[in-house]
């Protein structure tokens, strides 16, 4: 019978595993990608085929320009126009709204209506929108006594604009009637929100999720044009403002690109350019920042513009300045610079932290009339390195992070040079500057046809391979009887082994397009009953069988925890070098704490009975080295049993959690081999340790209340670590036999009255002392402090087995012994037999 193993995680763990897990959240316009790809399919079934080639479509959401696509709202014309009988500021119209009925009566308070007028009505029945995106119905109604079948609607009403000084007067040549969406060109639009796998840099632009579409289009036998935006008209008008660029360290940016523009009008975008933005949830800024955002979201090609004037020396220099340096970013926040954060400077100093922000005092602004446009391929390592430095997150960062495509920096700077032109005005006025002293080379990989067969599980023919391998940009090199020679393009940085080229042919080809098999295959390993994974879900199923629930923990964890343990050493503490928060910066050298936290979690919401056990590891920093080490710990807390009509509650207790303890070591086969020895944890208020030979496999008792005190837990907690490296050494396939000793073994039992502050370990060590020969075992078997006791006192109940493998004890010889082990514990511990 199989067990179920429940896992249970805090808030601060389910925060680490979503981030391990994250998928990155990108917008794409059905509208924006239909410009690379003409293709007529419904949204919902592209968002299939998206998904099923890995690009997961988590929603599919409308977008409108106007909010509410201006429906209900049309062309009318004003007929009449009359001053209301009983409100100096009200007027009554007649209009024409060209739907071959009567004119209607509508009531306006607008200063400037007139009779002739071309305006646009909100009908009866039509819903208009706040600022806030409240909807409110236009509905016949009566102003001063006088009815009105509509409303006669200024730009803010509608979401034009934002002035309400009067209603929109439209052009005369107008039809009455006519749609306003089709005279404003509302856009309606659907935008994908993807959930991108941090792998799929490729991706993350409208071009390279176009790119995957049309490989999934030929794939279904839809055969389209990939169509890319044109830069065949970029030319140099004059060579008038040269900036030129120094590159300190290639390595740092590979390839780097700018061009100037000069006599450029910085105002707001048109329209379409704002909608595309605003489709994505991008707001608007100008029409350069807003350039530089649409090429970004469009080829995947960060790029920045600078204020040319601004740039001292006519002279760009891309280096790395000394650690301390101060600079203030767009945010206005000024930043203190390491030696590794790769810059953009002039001969002043830093402008731009290279790919992930600008500088406060280099952009463009409203003034701004000549820029130097800046395109480029910088490592990918060194600007995570510096974005997490500085938490900071971009959408320039987050690409040049995960990698982009070097090949297209010059062209991405050509379209963005046009579209500036386009929106902005200006002239070419330099070459474009294009350093790229060694080309990032594409991928080799050799692709074998049976590799592939034996990994998808289904024989692909060999042209539909070709032509996926096709369909991706990926260029077949030579071609055997065993496989083919491949390059890979090298902005598929996630693509450069053998299995991730299958991986491509697979998703590209269908998951759901592969046959499940009639027969299932097996085999059998030939594998140890010992091999870890194998005991540890022995062990596993035999404590969810006695009630515990499975639990796992953060690795991560915080350095304040040192304080509470000796055992804890400073010195062994592996430190994260870019921690997520302070409470997460040191891997754990104690499972302790973490399991301490999910009692209180739980506790703290009225979960007090709590069984949790988990597998996990602790990791130590020893003379250089980083050290791992394996351990099972269980945690027990509040009631030993559910609370039920025929049985009575009763707390869980030190004796209890003992069995629980032996039964495992049962279990594993190692009990007959252990020996109690005392405590070394300080954790522990009272506890015992198990060892084998001279190694402790198991220590447990029952935690410090000091120790709970921090961690808000106001009940007993009993504690076991287990040391699980040490345990998988003693467990053995084999099972030996002992004959049973000639001789009985004999226990005996002392109930002592004791200073709280005498340990188990105290007396164990007495008791040892006393009797080496004969003294097999020494157990703690009960603990009592409370009513009937005198103060600062407690009860310890001892067991003590004797045996002499020569022959059977006399009353007398045991007598003897029990006698002096009283005699010492009084003399030594000040104890007193009850």
């Amino acid at each position: 019978m199989y067990q179920v193993r429940k896992l249970l995680l805090n808030s601060n763990q389910i925060l680490i595993f979503a981030i391990l897990l994250k998928f990155e959240k990108m917008r794409i316009s059905y509208n924006w990608l239909k410009q690379f790809i003409k293709i007529d399919w419904k949204s919902d079934e592209t968002a299939a085929l998206l998904t099923d080639l890995g690009l997961e479509v988590e929603v599919v959401e409308a977008f409108e320009s106007v909010t509410g696509g201006l429906k209900g709202i049309v062309i009318g014309h004003v007929l009449t126009c009359e001053k209301h009988p009983d409100a100096d500021k009200l007027k009554i119209t007649t209009v024409d709204l060209g739907d071959g009925n009567a004119p209607v009566q509508i009531v306006c308070g607008a200063s400037n209506v007139a009779a002739g007028q071309k305006v646009a009505v909100a009908t009866i029945g039509t819903k208009l929108f706040d600022k806030d995106g409240n909807a409110f119905e236009i509905k016949k109604g009566k102003i001063r006594g006088q009815e009105s079948f509509g409303m006669i609607c200024a730009e803010d009403e509608i979401g034009l604009g934002e002035s309400h000084d009067g209603i929109m007067v439209l052009a005369d040549n107008l039809v009455p009637g006519t749609p306003a969406s089709k005279v404003f060109n509302i856009e309606v639009d659907e935008v994908f929100e993807i959930g991108l796998t941090p792998n799929r840099a490729d991706a993350m632009s409208h071009m390279g999720v176009a790119r995957d579409l049309k490989a999934g289009l030929l794939q279904s036998n839809v055969h389209t044009e990939f169509i890319t935006p044109s830069v065949s008209k970029f030319k140099v008008d004059k060579r008038t403002l040269k900036i030129d660029v120094n590159i300190q360290d290639n390595k740092l940016a590979p390839r780097y690109a700018g061009v100037t523009i000069s006599g450029i009008t910085v105002k707001p975008s048109p329209s379409w350019l704002q909608n595309r933005l605003k489709s994505i949830g991008l707001t608007p800024k100008n029409n350069i920042v807003d350039v530089t955002n649409y090429v970004l979201h469009e080829l995947g090609q960060p790029l920045h513009a600078f204020d040319a004037n601004k740039i001292k020396g006519n002279k760009i220099i891309v280096k790395t300045v000394a650690t301390g340096t101060k600079f203030t970013t767009l945010d206005n926040i000024e930043r203190t610079l390491h030696e590794e954060d790769l810059m953009i400077c002039d001969e002043n100093g830093p402008m731009c932290i290279a790919g992930v922000f600008g500088g406060a005092n280099s952009g463009v602004t409203d003034s701004t009339t000549n820029i130097f446009l800046e395109s480029a391929y910088f490592n990918p390592v060194s600007i995570r390195k510096t974005a997490k430095r500085h938490t900071l997150s971009t959408d320039a960062s987050f690409r040049f992070e995960r990698g982009i495509d070097p090949e297209i920096t010059a062209y991405a700077l050509k379209r963005a040079a046009l579209l500036i032109q386009e929106v902005a005005g200006g002239e070419i006025t330099s070459d474009i500057v294009d350093i790229y002293p060694k080309k990032v080379e594409d991928f080799n990989v050799f692709l074998s046809f049976d590799k592939t067969n034996k990994l998808i599980g289904e024989e692909l023919k060999k042209e539909t391979i070709k032509n996926i391998l096709a369909s991706l940009d990926i260029k077949v090199n030579s071609i055997t009887d065993n496989g083919l020679g491949l390059v890979v393009p090298s902005y598929r940085v996630d693509v450069q082994r053998e299995v991730d080229v299958i991986e491509e042919i697979l998703r590209v080809y269908g998951y759901n397009n592969i046959k499940i098999p009639n027969k299932i295959n097996a085999s059998v390993s030939n594998s140890s009953r010992t091999e870890e994974f194998k005991v540890q879900n022995v062990v596993a199923n035999q404590l969810c069988s006695l009630g515990f629930n499975e639990m796992m923990a953060n690795s991560l964890t915080t350095s304040n925890y040192i304080v509470f343990s000796e055992q804890v050493n400073s010195e062994e503490t592996v430190t994260m070098l870019n921690p997520l928060s302070n409470d997460l910066s040191v891997m754990r050298q104690s499972m302790l704490f973490s399991a301490l936290e999910a009692v209180s979690y739980n506790v703290n919401r009225r979960n007090s009975d709590l069984k949790l056990f988990e597998f996990g590891k602790t990791y130590h920093s020893i003379e250089g080295k980083y050290t791992e080490r394996k351990h099972l710990t269980i945690t027990m807390t509040g009631n030993a049993t559910s609370e039920n009509w025929n049985v009575a509650q009763k707390p869980s207790d030190f004796f209890l959690f003992k069995g629980y303890i032996n039964a495992i070591l049962s279990k594993l086969n190692i009990e007959s081999k252990v020996k109690t020895v005392p405590v070394t944890h300080d954790v522990f208020a009272e506890g015992i340790g198990f060892a084998i030979g001279n190694e402790i496999i198991a220590e447990f008792g029952t935690i410090k209340k000091t120790l709970l005190k921090h961690f808000d837990v106001k009940q007993d907690v009993f504690f076991a670590d287990l040391n699980w490296d040490a345990i998988q050494k003693y467990i053995s396939n084999k099972i030996k036999l002992v004959d049973i000793p000639k001789f009985p073994e004999v226990r005996r039992d002392l109930a002592l009255l004791v200073n709280d502050t005498v340990t188990f370990e105290q007396l164990y060590l007495v008791a040892k002392q006393t009797e080496k020969s004969l003294l097999k075992d020494i157990n703690l078997f009960d603990v009592y402090e409370g009513k009937n006791l005198p103060e600062g006192k407690k009860s310890y109940a001892l067991s003590f087995i004797l045996q002499d493998t020569s022959k059977t004890l006399t009353d007398v010889q045991i007598d003897k012994i029990m006698s002096k082990l009283q005699s010492n514990f009084e003399a030594q511990l000040e104890a007193v037999l009850r």
